[in-house]
């Protein structure tokens, strides 16, 4: 029987818990309905129960929960753009599939959710860095979808008594991220398209700024928050983070540096839905999980870099 489940298990980011579960010996379901995440990403996680599936039907969200004690929430339409072009599909695959599952782990007797949460829910306030006490201010259909899902996993803890803990993720990059789509990471794009020698697009005049976050550091922050004690964290919400922030310019110089691209960028007008600057207070996380990022970002970036110049190697269509 899994004691874990893993919702979105075939995204970057639920393949990397996933990963590090097995990898500990943990017993794990993964389930995912493949709209944006990658069968492939699922080699390597073999000793897994895979069940395919989508979290909008409540009869799958109740098979998926039976018997498991811990769910790591990762399941989502994760993309502003897409959810400006099409709002009704976000609400669906955030809010209407967080529900579903909140209710089913519950029915299951499962003992804590730990979410997926999103830093598009402060939106484009000046004040920086962020903290979890600020007033949201989402901008984005997706902002508004991952902050509807927090409130509910709040919700679920302070009626139901679910153990639930929101992370705030902020821009999270690294191995395993989809470089091919049009709503893929910034970062998964350059990568792609600048080992392939290909001119990368910045959108907005580049001194925008971003708290990229390595996925190692993400793992790490969920596993934590799966084993902090109840009374510190159960319907918390908080960041994770680096701490840390870089423009866009200087990211894209330092690609420069790791690919060997020669060229120059792209500048094209910013898009519906962005922020302009992203900062994470990390205080918050370090107190009630003893989060701390071990990976700092032009290490994350290199990592990646390597990541996607072996997929190139070894043939893999980027």
């Amino acid at each position: 029987m899994a004691k874990y489940l893993v919702t979105g298990v075939a995204g970057f980011i639920g393949r990397s818990i996933a990963a590090e579960l097995l990898r500990r010996g943990e017993a794990v379901r993964g389930i995912d309905n493949f709209l944006t995440g990658k069968r492939e990403n699922l080699t390597g996680l073999e000793a897994m129960e895979f069940i395919e599936g989508n979290l909008a039907d409540p009869a799958v969200c109740a098979a998926i929960c039976d018997g498991v004690e811990i769910v790591f929430h990762e399941a989502a339409l994760a993309s502003v753009p897409r959810s400006v072009a099409d709002p009704v599909a976000t609400n669906l695959n955030c809010v209407d599939a967080t529900l579903n599952l909140l209710v089913a782990a519950r029915s299951a007797g499962a003992r804590r959710v730990v979410y997926a949460g999103s830093s598009s829910v402060y939106g484009d306030s000046p004040t920086l860095p962020k903290r979890e006490q600020m007033l949201p201010n989402p901008i984005s259909p997706y902002a508004v979808a991952k902050l509807a899902g927090e409130q509910y996993l709040r919700s679920f803890s302070r009626v139901y008594g679910l153990e639930t803990v929101t992370l705030r993720y902020f821009n999270v990059f690294g191995p395993f991220q989809d470089p091919t789509s049009q709503y893929s990471g910034v970062l998964a794009i350059f990568c792609r398209k600048m080992l392939a020698g290909e001119q990368p697009t910045i959108y907005g005049d580049g001194e925008q700024t971003r708290d990229f976050t390595y996925i190692d550091n993400v793992v790490s922050a969920n596993l934590l928050a799966a084993g902090a004690p109840a009374g510190k964290v159960a319907g918390q919400a908080m960041n994770v983070a680096t701490g840390s922030r870089i423009t866009l310019n200087e990211t894209f110089r330092i690609l420069c540096e790791l690919t060997g691209y020669r060229g120059e960028p792209v500048y094209a007008p910013p898009r519906n839905g962005d922020i302009r600057d992203s900062l994470a207070d990390i205080g918050l996380a370090g107190e009630l999980l003893g989060y701390k990022p071990h990976v700092d970002f032009r290490e994350g970036l290199r990592r990646t870099v390597e990541w996607y110049q072996s997929c190139r190697d070894g043939g893999e269509k980027l």
